[in-house]
C-alpha cells in the first residue's frame, strides 16, 4: 500500500428495487461500473482511492482488510473496492482501486443494495443523485482522416512474422500482439453512453467503465478473469476465434471450421493448461469442460472452456486470485516472461489498463474479475482503442491482422453512440 495509514471506514446499507439500473449509479470519470446480466457494482463519486502493487500480495490482502473493517448495521452486505488495474509487470502494476462514496451492488440472488460509505468521525458529503441514462440517434460514422493506426497495418503484420519466427525457434510458445486506433471523435465522448450502447448490444459481456490516468476505460468484455462467492471460484478464458457471419449457413460453417481448427485448438490449449496448473493447487476440488465449446458474441465466436472449483480454506480473496491468474496466455502468451518480453519489444506503446483485470472485491473477500478487451480509453475529445490477437507457429500474419480489424469495426460502431 502506498498510504499504510488508510483510514477507517463505515458504511450503510439500503436495500433497492429489483428493477433499479446499475448505470443510473455510474459517474464519470472517477466513478466505476462493472455489470453483467443486471448483476454487478456500480459506484459515483469515489471516496478514499487504494493504491496497490498487484504483484504485492500484502497490499492486496490490505484492500480487503480495510473494506472488512468497515461495518454495516442490519445488513450482511459488505463495501466495495473497485477498478482497473494495469496489464504490465513490476512497477508498472502499479495502480488505483477506488471506493465508491455511495455504490449500489446487485448480487447473483438478485438483490439490489445501496451502500455508503465514508471515514469514522467524518461528516458526510450528499453523494449525487442516481439519474437514468438516456440515449438518442448515433453520430455519423467516423471518417478515415479521424482515425490513427499504431502500429500500421504493415508494421503489425511484420510484428506477426517476427513472433511465428520466434515461436518455431523456441523461444516462446504464443504471444497476444495488440493494435490500436485513436479517434478524434470532435466532440466530448460520452462514457455512460457508450457503456449503454455496449450493455445493450451484448448483455452477455462484462460491460465495465473505469478511471484511469488519463481518462476513462470502457468496454464489454467476453473474458472472465476469475470469480469467488464464498468457496466457490469460476474462470472462463477464451483463445481462437473466428468470425461471425449474417448468413445462418456461412455463421455455422465459420463455428465449425474454429472447432476443427488445429491452430485455434492450440492457442486455446495454451490457456487451458495455464489456467488449470494455476487454481488447482488452490482448490480441493476443479473441473473444467474436457474440450472447448463455443461462445458466441454479436461479431466473433471463441474457443471457451468453463472452469469451476472449491477453494482450499484458508480461502484466498478474488484479488488473491486476480494476482496468481493474470496474466494468462490468453492476454500475454506462454512462457510468460518470453511473451511479456516480446510485447515490450515488439509492440510500440503501453497498454495501460487494457487487457488488465478490470471488477470489484469486497470485505467478504468476494468478487469478480473480467479482462479489459473490447475496449477504448476516451479521454475528452479523443478515444483509443485496443485489439489484439493471439499468434502460435501457423499464424498467418494477413488473418490475424483481419481479426483486429473486425474488433475495431465493431467498437467503432458503438463508439459513434457515445
Amino acid at each position: 500500500m502506498s498510504d499504510p495509514a488508510a483510514p477507517l471506514l463505515e458504511s450503510r446499507a439500503a436495500p433497492l428495487g429489483e428493477a433499479f439500473d446499475l448505470l443510473a449509479a455510474y459517474r464519470p470519470p472517477l466513478g466505476v461500473f462493472f455489470e453483467r446480466r443486471g448483476r454487478g457494482v456500480s459506484g459515483g463519486t469515489a471516496f478514499p482511492t487504494l493504491t496497490f502493487g498487484a504483484a504485492d500480495p500484502s497490499g492486496l490482502t490490505h484492500v480487503v482488510d480495510v473494506l472488512r473493517s468497515s461495518a454495516i448495521s442490519g445488513s450482511d452486505v459488505t463495501p466495495v473496492a473497485m477498478g482497473a488495474i494495469g496489464f504490465g509487470r513490476g512497477g508498472r502494476w502499479l495502480h488505483e482501486l477506488v471506493i465508491p462514496r455511495r455504490a449500489v451492488r446487485r448480487d447473483h440472488r438478485g438483490r439490489a443494495w445501496r451502500v455508503d460509505t465514508n471515514s469514522v468521525g467524518n461528516r458526510a458529503e450528499a453523494p449525487p443523485p442516481f439519474e437514468p441514462v438516456i440515449g438518442g440517434a448515433p453520430h455519423e460514422p467516423f471518417a478515415g482522416i479521424q482515425l490513427r493506426e499504431l502500429p500500421s497495418k504493415n508494421d503489425y503484420e511484420a510484428a506477426v512474422r517476427d513472433s511465428v519466427d520466434r515461436i518455431r525457434r523456441g523461444v516462446l510458445r504464443k504471444v497476444v500482439l495488440a493494435r490500436t486506433i485513436e479517434v478524434t471523435a470532435e466532440r466530448e465522448l460520452d462514457a455512460r453512453l457508450l457503456a449503454r450502447r455496449l450493455r445493450a448490444v451484448d448483455p452477455d459481456a462484462y460491460t465495465f467503465a473505469a478511471p484511469t490516468d488519463e481518462g476513462v476505460l470502457v468496454g464489454a468484455s467476453p473474458e472472465l478473469l476469475v470469480s469467488r462467492q464464498g468457496l466457490e471460484v469460476r474462470s472462463n478464458p477464451l483463445a481462437g476465434s473466428a468470425p461471425r457471419a449474417g448468413d445462418p449457413e456461412e455463421d455455422r460453417a465459420n463455428a465449425d471450421a474454429l472447432v476443427g481448427s488445429a491452430k485455434d485448438r492450440e492457442e486455446h490449449a495454451i490457456v487451458v493448461e495455464a489456467v488449470a496448473d494455476t487454481l488447482r493447487p488452490l482448490c480441493a476440488q476443479l473441473t473444467f469442460d474436457p474440450e472447448p465449446i463455443l461462445r458466441e458474441t454479436p461479431n466473433i465466436w471463441h474457443l471457451s472452456t468453463r472452469f469451476r472449483g472449491v477453494l482450499r480454506e484458508p480461502a484466498p480473496s478474488a484479488l488473491d486470485l486476480v494476482d496468481e491468474l493474470h496474466p494468462t496466455p490468453a492476454v500475454a502468451g506462454a512462457p510468460r516472461d518470453a511473451a511479456l518480453d516480446t510485447i515490450a519489444e515488439l509492440e510500440p506503446f503501453d497498454r495501460g489498463r487494457y487487457a488488465g483485470p478490470v471488477g470489484w472485491v469486497d470485505g467478504d473477500g468476494d468478487g469478480e474479475w473480467a479482462i479489459a478487451l473490447r475496449c477504448a480509453e476516451l479521454r475528452g475529445h479523443r478515444a483509443i482503442l485496443y485489439a489484439g490477437a493471439g499468434i502460435v507457429a501457423d499464424s498467418d500474419p494477413a488473418r490475424e491482422l483481419e481479426e483486429t480489424e473486425r474488433k475495431f469495426r465493431s467498437f467503432l460502431d458503438a463508439l459513434r453512440w457515445g
